[in-house]
């Protein structure tokens, strides 16, 4: 059987009516194998259209894994995703065509490469603080920015769920934000008066009127069309950029630092771990738990620290006060109180 016909029932039957993925998923599977079967049929010197099931090899999918990491620099993590989607494949090819359940199963037993974690990077409070600074309200994309800004420190949102909002998720009288997450599970976030008057300022007075298709995105680029997760990190490596030092930010993942510095935060008020999970959209409680190895006093420091800075801030900003309708500043302030 050709590769290219298994491809088909991977794509157009097996993960959307079978496995139930979501389009997420499904574009970061077929990134993997617009890498993967170019360097398939090169390693067996023929035409990619040539391409059967037979040539799934362990060694072809071994040297894939290797050329990803010598040639193309990806890190462990990279690699291990990537063979993750292989080993999808494989358990299509197992389930729909018996008759490969043996070369299926030599790629399952493939194990997953081990790396050396990397410390969790987050901001400090007044790093955030300078990071916000950092936008300019008075050019036309700034107040998008900035909004994007405090709902990604918020929230703890990924990038992609962050630009996958629509507008009827956001929820003004109650300060909700429902977000789809990963699985296509939805959660709902309760958001700080301060980011829920943001994002209402945004989408009555800075929100650009997008092409048709995209009119039920909340956030639009200048295109006129919805923002991508690599426009959502554009956005955030620019402004830390402008903030902070290279050095600092050497070693951050510019969305990620702020969905760190969210746990970090919540973790700080003494939040219990299950909220953290169920606000981060963790599948699991072991990925949360990461965030207990950092040392509990440091954090406490680094709340305390974060209250004092945003209470002068609010009250004190001329620039914000000036660019920005702030609603709800004794609500804020009410709110800062009570962590």
């Amino acid at each position: 059987m050709r590769l290219s016909s298994c491809l088909h029932q991977f794509f157009n039957q097996y993960l959307p009516r079978i496995k139930g993925a979501s389009e997420q998923s499904i574009r970061t599977y077929q990134e993997t194998f617009s890498l993967f079967l170019p360097f398939l049929a090169a390693h067996h010197s023929i035409k990619l259209k040539s391409l059967k099931i037979d040539h799934l090899t362990t060694d072809a999918v071994l040297s894939f894994l290797n050329h990803l990491e010598t040639h193309r620099r990806n890190t462990v993590q990279t690699r291990n995703n990537r063979l993750a989607v292989i080993k999808s494949l494989a358990k299509m090819i197992r389930f729909m065509h018996p008759d490969k359940k043996k070369m299926a199963n030599v790629i399952l037993t493939l194990p997953q490469k081990k790396a050396q974690k990397k410390l969790i990077g987050f901001l400090y409070p007044e790093e955030i603080m300078k990071v916000f600074n950092a936008v300019n309200l008075k050019k036309k994309e700034g107040m998008r920015d900035y909004t994007i800004l405090h709902v990604l420190y918020d929230s703890g949102a990924r990038a992609s769920e962050v630009a996958s909002l629509d507008l009827d998720y956001f929820d003004p009288e109650n300060q909700t934000l429902a977000i789809l997450g990963k699985g296509n599970r939805y959660r709902l976030i309760h958001l700080w008066p301060t980011t829920a008057s943001l994002i209402t300022s945004y989408i009555l007075n800075y929100r650009i009127d997008p092409i048709p298709f995209y009119a039920h995105r909340l956030f639009i680029n200048q295109r006129k069309k919805e923002l991508t997760r690599h426009g959502i990190n554009k956005i955030c490596r620019k402004y830390l950029a402008k903030a902070l030092p290279p050095k600092r930010i050497k070693n951050l993942s510019p969305v990620h630092s702020f969905r760190h510095s969210c746990a970090v935060s919540m973790l700080a008020s003494n939040y219990a771990v299950s909220d953290i999970k169920n606000r981060l959209g963790h599948q699991s409680i072991e990925s949360t738990m990461t965030y207990l190895q950092l040392d509990l006093s440091r954090k406490r420091d680094i709340q305390k620290k974060f209250i004092k800075y945003t209470r002068l801030k609010i009250k004190h900003d001329k620039k914000i006060k000036e660019l920005v309708n702030w609603k709800n500043n004794e609500e804020i302030l009410t709110w800062l109180d009570s962590l």
